[in-house]
């Protein structure tokens, strides 16, 4: 597979990601910065692919294990030498598996950035990794919510991005485990339609659902808002909390 290789978090973190078809952009960093860890905890990234949203995680919070689990044995090779190319090999384990027959159990976190198409809306791509990235198999959106929350301890959080458009398949299958659901939503630019969503909830809490004001992603100009900046180059947290 040819590579290439890129930098991001403000030049933290070395990532080698294939030089074709599906390439991380912004979307793993922000998932990574709002998932709530804290130093000594165990991370679970579900469809990890070359190890962007984790290892952005682990660069955030020092002191956590990272976990990742993608159907891609490619993908995977890459994660490991991400991993290494970063001093983290030591914080992680990358195995490639399907998570139809994902088993491990009592992760503090869990997060996931899956396939963003239903396979029967999509036009799927002649690149095969591209494909698997974007479109989703065997594997339904709610196969990977209920993984999700089966490998979660109990009061453990989930953390799923996702397009808009599919927020309210996103928040039923959360709600089949989850509670204290908090919902964010990205605008491209103020005053437009959301484009992309982060969900998180809490194993076995109270059923509860709460919104966060919209999150507005670029100024006017073009360019990233400041608050976007801070999460993507300097490696902020984005806690939910704060904006629910």
């Amino acid at each position: 597979m040819e590579t290439s290789t890129d930098r991001i978090l403000g030049n933290r973190l070395q990532l080698m990601q294939p030089a074709q078809g599906y390439r991380a952009a912004i979307d793993p960093v922000l998932l990574a910065a709002a998932v709530p860890a804290q130093p000594g905890e165990r991370l679970l990234d579900l469809g990890c692919g070359v190890g962007t949203a984790g290892l952005c995680l682990l660069a955030r919070v020092p002191g956590t294990s990272l976990s990742g689990l993608d159907l891609q044995p490619g993908l995977i090779a890459l994660a490991t030498r991400n991993a290494a190319a970063n001093g983290l090999s030591g914080s992680t384990f990358f195995q490639c598996g399907d998570l139809l027959g994902f088993k491990d159990a009592g992760f503090d976190h869990v997060l996931a950035n899956p396939p963003y198409l239903a396979r029967e809306k999509a036009s799927i791509s002649p690149n095969p990794v591209k494909a698997l990235a974007n479109v989703e198999g065997d594997a339904k959106l709610a196969d990977w919510v209920a993984c999700a929350i089966n490998a979660a301890k109990p009061r453990g959080s989930v953390t799923f991005i996702h397009r808009a458009d599919r927020t309210g398949e996103l928040r039923a299958a959360m709600e089949q485990g989850l509670g204290d659901l908090c919902l964010l939503e990205f605008l491209p630019r103020a005053g437009a339609e959301a484009k992309r969503i982060i969900l998180t909830g809490r194993k076995g809490a109270a059923r509860a659902f709460r919104s966060c004001q919209p999150w507005v992603l670029h100024g006017a100009d073009g360019s990233f808002t400041p608050q976007t900046e801070v999460i993507l180059r300097d490696a902020a947290a984005l806690s939910l909390d704060r904006l629910a």
